[in-house]
């Protein structure tokens, strides 16, 4: 990943996965996205984990049935956190989680962004930042929730960071799945 140059794609994968993957597109532009962008070690190094990720890359083993001798070779996969193709499993287990978790109440979608002019602060601390982003987040939310006038309880929040947008430009902004209804404050004042 190195060269600037793309790297060609591969042929179509099997009968109903994606032509393409995320691992395909950084190995066929990472190098030049590289070259024009200032990535953190951590973002290298997904990058490169996925890139590599269910490749010849990282190795793999030869699955073969015992009762027809038919062999297929698979690669091994990158485990790395970021990696879409690796946490897919993970990912359904923790929606399937939080769904047992849910309040018998209508929940709705909440984005909560920061402004342009704040963005090269968070670039120069990403930790700190983001510390102060979600917990502000979520003391608003608590705060207005409180209110009598709106709701008077606590409500169900689940708010998640996202710090890109689609497009990979550098976006700090929190979604949250809140609740329209909660606990009573009642039960907190006991």
């Amino acid at each position: 990943m190195h060269s600037h140059e793309p790297s060609p794609l591969p042929a179509p994968l099997g009968a109903g996965r994606p032509r393409l993957g995320i691992g395909d597109i950084f190995r066929a532009h990472g190098g030049l996205y590289q070259a024009g962008h200032a990535l953190t070690v951590v973002e290298r190094r997904a990058l490169r984990d996925i890139a590599a990720c269910r490749t010849p890359v990282l190795g793999g083993h030869v699955d073969v049935c015992l009762h027809c001798g038919f062999q297929r070779t698979a690669f091994n996969s990158c485990r790395n956190r970021h990696c879409p193709a690796c946490n897919a499993l993970k990912q359904h287990r923790w929606i399937e989680q939080r769904g047992q978790r849910l309040l018998p109440t209508p929940y709705f979608h909440v984005v909560f962004t920061v402004p342009e002019q704040l963005r090269s602060v968070a670039l120069h601390n990403r930790s700190a930042f983001f510390a102060i982003l979600v917990e502000a987040v979520s003391q608003t939310l608590l705060a207005l929730a409180a209110d009598p006038k709106r709701l008077g309880a606590q409500p169900a929040i689940t708010a998640i960071l996202h710090t890109w947008t689609r497009d990979l430009s550098f976006h700090p902004h929190v979604h949250c799945i809140i609740s329209s209804g909660g606990l009573s404050l009642y039960l907190f004042a006991q």
